[in-house]
């Protein structure tokens, strides 16, 4: 059994989030593996981004404000 740190992006709205979370990598056909609390997490930035309750986001991931770019050329 292997686990390494990877970077979850969760986009909601005008926001963006890096979340940290464990991958565990077994032999199983099921392989990688999140743990409960690490898509406990996932869920608890995506419903703070969605309620724009940055403060709890930012307790949980790196956050950012995405900002349309409306003319281009």
């Amino acid at each position: 059994m292997t686990k390494k740190t990877k970077t979850k992006i969760i986009h909601e709205g005008e926001y963006m989030a890096e979340v940290e979370v464990e991958m565990t990598y077994n032999s199983d056909e099921w392989s990688p593996y999140l743990s409960l609390e690490d898509a406990e997490k996932l869920d608890a930035v995506r419903l703070a981004l969605r309620q724009k309750d940055l403060k709890t986001a930012s307790q949980l991931a790196r956050i950012y404000h995405l900002t349309p770019i409306l003319d281009y050329a």
